[in-house]
């Protein structure tokens, strides 16, 4: 009984400490924001009651007029910035507009297709600074927010590519596998300091980037997902709101949402 009283008054101290720190704000960074998962996340957090800032690099008049809408319709402060995520120059002017953070969401990414001989360096070099060297850039400036706080939350977008590869696809594969590993590895840095790092490994998502199939070769990717359908940016959505309102417990995971696809 003695040890069990310890621990509770040790807990107890430790939940004093945690109240003393300065109260953390909803605000989040959602990256690649102006179309297709971006928007949809930047949708639900913004129904949430989340401050948010909101970045892409090419659809600044798409991600102005959604900021307006949200700012408008769900009466909140909305950010738009056009920005590279993949510069570090341009990720630092972001972050000079941001005075705290609880919640990250790294979403910008591109993808390639085609024969890894094929590919150039500057295409690979690109795709992995948009891809993998983003999250670098971004997490380095939002953790000594979140710190401050003892509390935040990493949400990185990856995909089912990162857990299995595909063929045509090594580079976007071997960026997500880079994100899946950055993410666990960061969780168990962060997870002592109250901050919870997660990722979403997407199947086939109805986005943009899948424009570039025919409607027959969906329909032959569509037959085989057991689910018999291709995913919404709306479910990847929902799914993130689970995350960031889990237990505090929850963190380090790579979670799937592909419809059984690659199970």
């Amino acid at each position: 009984m003695r040890n069990q009283e310890d621990n509770a008054a040790s807990n107890h101290c430790g939940h004093n400490h945690a109240s003393s720190l300065t109260p953390i704000t909803r605000s989040a960074l959602v990256t690649g924001a102006s179309r297709g998962i971006g928007r949809a996340i930047a949708q639900a957090l913004a129904e949430e009651g989340y401050r948010l800032y909101l970045t892409c690099l090419h659809s600044e008049k798409e991600l102005t007029e959604l900021s307006h809408h949200l700012s408008e319709s769900c009466h909140i402060t909305c950010t738009p910035i056009l920005a590279d995520m993949g510069d570090i120059h341009s990720v630092n002017e972001v972050f000079q507009q941001i005075d705290d953070l609880s919640l990250l969401v790294n979403n910008a990414g591109v993808s390639h297709i085609g024969l890894l001989h094929e590919m150039t360096t500057e295409e690979w070099q690109s795709l992995m600074n948009v891809n993998l060297n983003a999250l670098f850039y971004t997490c380095r400036l939002a953790i000594p927010m979140m710190l401050k706080h003892h509390a935040g939350q990493i949400v990185n977008i990856s995909s089912v590519w990162g857990n299995v590869g595909a063929s045509m696809e090594v580079a976007y594969s071997a960026s997500k596998g880079g994100v899946n590993a950055f993410t666990k590895a960061l969780a168990k840095e962060l997870a002592p300091s109250g901050i919870q790092v997660n990722a979403i490994a997407c199947g086939v998502i109805d986005t943009d980037m899948n424009r570039c199939f025919s409607e027959e070769e969906l329909s032959a990717l569509q037959a085989e997902i057991p689910a018999d359908r291709i995913g919404q940016p709306s479910e990847v959505a929902r799914l993130l709101l689970s995350i960031v309102n889990a237990p505090s417990y929850l963190t380090g995971q790579i979670i799937t949402l592909d419809g059984g696809w690659t199970a």
